[in-house]
């Protein structure tokens, strides 16, 4: 991956832009990378892949409904052996 310095991307945004059609650029700030420049189409792929992820809320973010829907939930009969385990 290239990396190159905020001052170079800057004065060279089109190049750079280019070269970002075919591979990320990463750009560094005081030999830190700050953010990456990378193609229209692989950061809609990005965008897509996070919409997939899983995600978790920490339980003040659920509404009192959504609670109690999970706290009346029941598991399938054919994961009961694992009752088993919460007993010892």
């Amino acid at each position: 991956m290239l990396m190159i310095p905020s001052s170079e991307f800057s004065k060279n945004f089109g190049r750079y832009r280019e070269i970002a059609q075919r591979e990320p650029v990463a750009v560094t700030n005081h030999d830190r990378v700050t953010g990456y420049f990378v193609s229209g189409a692989e950061y809609t792929e990005y965008l897509e892949l996070k919409a997939r992820m899983p995600k978790a809320y920490a339980l003040e973010e659920l509404s009192e409904a959504t609670i109690q829907a999970i706290a009346a939930s029941k598991m399938d009969v054919k994961h009961n052996h694992l009752n088993s385990l919460l007993d010892d």
